[in-house]
């Protein structure tokens, strides 16, 4: 009989857990147990990945649509594209026939044969924004907050990333903190993957965007408004160009910037709120603007 191809098992293995979001989080540990002649240091980045679904799972977001507590359809459509170009990658590494279907399954193939925190950061996000694109109609679907944080988790994926790709853009004359903060094996990538300290751990939420802006802790207040959000065109411009991705662009609006992905441009408001005193400092302490948003 003829080998099962890499993405026919892909589509095996997510369709399998689509129902069972604890069945979803054992996959993706599984997905980073990789045989020692092919692990060149793999494993070690499952922390962040893991921190991601957690926090989906804690929030009930991928739990069956069916069920007594329905999950989010655009949650799970967007963590099974992840699992799938995972997995589908691993057995491509394991020498399955096949060739990649999908940009994020190369992107997740080159940083198997090359680990590092900028390669997995550049797979994950491959795979993430490709399923943001591909998913629109979904976001629609969304509540107002739920979609505001769906922003929100965007823009720090693609931050995080930068602090070890593009550190200047990031940091600014803080550059060479970038690495170390952004590193995806270290647990201060949770600050940027999770929304735990704002979100209750329920789906769907109720329509207060106020009450859980207000409710960000100082950490999360300084990171958005004091760091990311001032440099939001930057960011997503050089994000587009290092993802190979272009219609990430179409996902923030001028002036502002304002993420628009499903959101409103007219509701600038809720992106630009009066920075707090430490907010304001971090605007100054990293506000040596980069030359070039292709700067690393």
């Amino acid at each position: 009989m003829a080998e099962a191809a890499a993405g026919a098992l892909a589509d095996e293995q997510v369709s399998r857990v689509r129902d069972d979001p604890p069945a979803r989080w054992a996959l993706l540990c599984r997905l980073y147990e990789l045989p020692a002649a092919v692990d060149r240091g793999y494993l070690p980045f499952r922390r962040a990945a893991a921190a991601f679904i957690g926090w989906q799972l804690r929030r009930g977001l991928l739990n069956p649509e069916s069920g007594p507590s329905p999950g989010s359809p655009w949650w799970r459509a967007v963590n099974e594209c992840l699992l799938r170009d995972t997995s589908e990658a691993r057995e491509l590494a394991f020498g399955r026939p096949g060739a990649p279907r999908t940009a994020g399954v190369a992107a997740t193939l080159d940083f198997i044969r090359e680990p590092t925190a900028r390669t997995w950061y550049r797979a994950h996000n491959v795979s993430i924004v490709s399923a943001y694109l591909g998913n629109e109609d979904l976001a629609r679907r969304e509540g107002r907050v739920e979609r505001f944080f769906i922003n929100l988790v965007l823009m720090r994926v693609l931050y995080a990333h930068a602090l070890v790709a593009a550190p200047r853009l990031a940091l600014g004359w803080l550059a060479p903190c970038g690495r170390l903060i952004g590193d995806p094996r270290v647990g201060m990538t949770g600050i940027f993957l999770s929304l735990s300290r704002v979100l209750p751990d329920r789906y769907p939420l109720d329509d207060d965007l106020g009450r859980y802006v207000n409710a960000e802790h100082r950490l999360g207040h300084l990171l958005d408004v004091g760091i990311i959000v001032p440099r939001l065109g930057q960011l997503y411009d050089w994000s587009a160009g290092e993802l190979g991705l272009p219609g990430l662009n179409a996902l923030l609006v001028h002036p502002g910037p304002t993420p628009a992905y499903v959101w409103d441009p007219r509701e600038a408001d809720a992106w630009h709120p009066v920075p707090s005193r430490l907010a304001r400092a971090a605007q100054r302490a990293v506000s040596a603007s980069p030359r070039s948003s292709r700067m690393r």
